[in-house]
C-alpha cells in the first residue's frame, strides 16, 4: 500500500463548498494536502511508528472525509471557481471642497486592508501587495502574498492579513507564513483578532472562531449574507451581514442580541462601548454593546463603504461611494463633507488628528483632520500633497516553507520542539523558565514531529498558551 493517493472533491452547486482532499501513503508517513479546487493548498506530514499504524490512520482521515459528502475524483477534470470579489464602484465626489490631502501612495490595484499604529501605516491591496510606509508616507517594506488582500487586523504585536485564498498570514517577522488555515471553502470578507483567537466573516453571511491551534471552536450561520463586518472584545463578537448586526457571546454560547440595520452592512468600527455599522442605505448607525438599541445615525449621501471614530466616539467619520468623506459629532451633527481627491474610501482609520483611507482606486491617502486644516480647506487652502514613490531598494518579503538552520540555540533564543499528541502534531517549550504544559502558537505547514526550532522570544496570552515573536529556525 505503500506510495498510494487516495484522491477525494466535495463541490456544491449555488456557491458551496469546493474543495479537495488528497491523502498519501508513503512508508511510515502520510501526506495530507488539502484546499480549493484548483489551487496547490496546503500540504502537511505526519509520522507513524510502523507502515501498519500510518495505512489505518490514512484511511480514517479518508474516511472521516467521506462521510462529510467527499467523494473519490480525478485530480484536474473540474476547474477551479473564481474566487468572489466586493464590487465596488466610485463616482466623483459632490462635495463642494477636497480635503487637505497631505500625502498619497498609490498601490496599483484596490485596496480593502489597512491597519495604521503608533509606529506604522499598513495597506493590503487585490494584487497580494502589502506595504508598510511610516507617517510621513516613506515606504519601508513590501510584502508579496500569493493572493488579494481582503484586510489587515492587528492583536497587539501581531499584524494579520486575510487573503482570498483562505489564509490569514502573519506579518509580524520578516518572513510571513500562514498563521490559520480558513476552510476551503470560505470566501474571507472580514477579519477581527484578539489573544490568538481568529474570528472571521464571509460571503455567505458565516461567522467562524478559530483558535490559537488554527483549529474550530466554533461557527454560526446568520440570517443574511455578505457578512462584511466582525469585531470582538472580551464579552462579544459583533456580526454585521445584509440583515443587520448580531452579537454572539464570544464562547459561542448563544446570541445576546440581533438589530436591524438600516440597509446592508458593508464595513463595521466598534469602541468600548458601541459598535458603528456603515450601510447601503446612505447611513452610519451606533448601537449600543450591551442592547443592541441604536443610539445614533450618521447620515450620507449615498451608499455608505466605511466608517471610523476617533477615539471614544468622540467624531465619526464614513466614505461613501461617490468619492467622499464625511465627519460627524457624535450625536449625529454633520460637521463636514469633503471629497477626497481620487476614489472611495473602502476602509479607514483615525489616528492623532489624521484620517488615514484606502481607496477603490488603490490609493492609501493621509489626510489632515485637524479642525484648523479642515476649516482651511473649507474656504479652498488646501497643501499640495505629496504623491508618494515607492523606492527600488526597499525589501519585499513573499511566505516561504524553508526556514533557515542554526546548529546551536542562541544565548537569547527559545527552543521548542513539535511532538505527536494523538495523532496532531503540536510544538511545546524546551528552554527553561517556561511552562512545559503550555502548547505555542505555531505554524502547521512546518511542524515535523521531532524537529526542535529556535524562536527569538514567546510572549504568553490569557488563553493559557505562549505567542511566537520574531524568526522561526531550525535547529539542526
Amino acid at each position: 500500500m505503500a506510495g498510494e493517493t487516495t484522491y477525494l472533491e466535495l463541490s456544491q452547486d449555488g456557491g458551496g463548498a469546493h474543495k479537495f482532499y488528497e491523502v498519501t501513503v508513503a512508508g511510515t508517513a502520510v501526506t495530507v494536502r488539502y484546499g480549493r479546487i484548483g489551487a496547490p493548498g496546503q500540504t502537511q506530514t505526519s509520522a507513524f511508528p510502523t507502515a501498519e499504524k500510518a495505512r489505518a490512520a490514512a484511511a480514517k482521515k479518508v474516511g472521516e472525509k467521506v462521510r462529510k459528502g467527499y467523494a473519490p475524483a480525478v485530480a484536474g477534470q473540474r476547474a477551479a471557481r473564481p474566487v468572489t470579489h466586493r464590487q465596488v464602484s466610485s463616482a466623483p465626489s459632490t462635495a463642494r471642497a477636497v480635503a487637505p490631502v497631505l500625502w498619497r501612495f498609490d498601490t496599483g490595484s484596490a485596496a480593502f486592508g489597512i491597519h495604521v499604529d503608533e509606529d506604522r501605516c499598513w495597506v493590503g491591496n487585490q494584487a497580494g501587495h502589502v506595504h508598510t510606509l511610516g507617517h510621513d508616507g516613506e515606504v519601508l517594506a513590501r510584502y508579496q502574498l500569493p493572493a488579494g488582500v481582503k484586510c489587515l487586523v492587528a492583536d497587539d504585536f501581531w499584524i494579520y492579513a486575510g487573503c482570498d485564498d483562505g489564509t490569514v498570514y502573519d506579518l509580524s517577522s520578516k518572513l510571513p507564513f500562514a498563521a490559520y488555515e480558513i476552510s476551503s471553502d470560505v470566501d474571507i470578507f472580514w477579519l477581527d483578532i484578539r489573544e490568538g483567537v481568529l474570528n472571521v466573516a464571509d460571503r455567505n453571511g458565516r461567522l467562524t472562531v478559530i483558535d490559537h491551534e488554527d483549529e474550530h471552536q466554533w461557527s454560526r450561520n446568520s440570517s443574511g449574507d455578505h457578512a462584511w463586518m466582525v469585531r470582538r472584545d472580551e464579552r462579544a463578537v459583533y456580526h454585521g451581514h445584509s440583515r443587520g448586526v448580531t452579537a454572539y457571546a464570544q464562547d459561542g454560547s448563544g446570541e445576546l442580541w440581533h438589530t436591524p440595520t438600516s440597509g446592508s452592512v458593508l464595513f463595521g468600527w466598534q469602541e468600548d462601548h458601541a459598535v458603528y455599522a456603515g450601510t447601503n442605505r446612505r447611513v452610519v448607525q451606533r448601537l449600543s454593546k450591551a442592547t443592541g438599541a441604536v443610539e445614533a445615525t450618521y447620515p450620507c449621501d449615498t451608499v455608505v463603504y466605511s466608517c471610523a471614530t476617533s477615539p471614544g466616539g468622540r467624531y465619526v467619520f464614513a466614505g461613501d461611494s461617490s468619492s467622499s468623506v464625511y465627519c460627524f459629532a457624535a450625536d449625529g451633527t454633520r460637521l463636514w463633507k469633503l471629497g477626497t481627491g481620487g476614489g472611495s474610501a473602502l476602509s479607514m482609520q483615525y489616528l492623532d488628528e489624521k484620517l488615514y483611507m484606502v481607496t477603490t482606486d488603490g490609493a492609501l491617502v493621509c489626510v489632515d483632520a485637524s479642525d484648523r486644516a479642515v476649516a482651511a480647506a473649507q474656504a479652498g487652502d488646501v497643501p499640495v500633497p505629496v504623491d508618494v514613490k515607492s523606492a527600488a531598494a526597499v525589501p519585499t518579503y513573499t511566505p516561504s516553507r524553508t526556514l533557515a538552520t542554526v546548529s546551536a540555540a542562541p544565548a537569547t533564543g527559545v527552543v521548542v520542539e513539535c511532538v505527536q499528541e494523538g495523532g496532531r502534531l503540536r510544538v511545546h517549550v524546551v528552554s527553561e523558565g517556561y511552562d512545559p504544559g503550555w502548547k505555542v502558537q505555531f505554524p502547521r505547514h512546518i511542524r515535523e514531529a521531532g524537529a526542535r526550532y529556535v524562536i527569538d522570544a514567546l510572549a504568553p496570552a490569557a488563553g493559557g498558551f505562549y505567542r511566537m515573536r520574531g524568526e522561526i529556525r531550525r535547529l539542526v
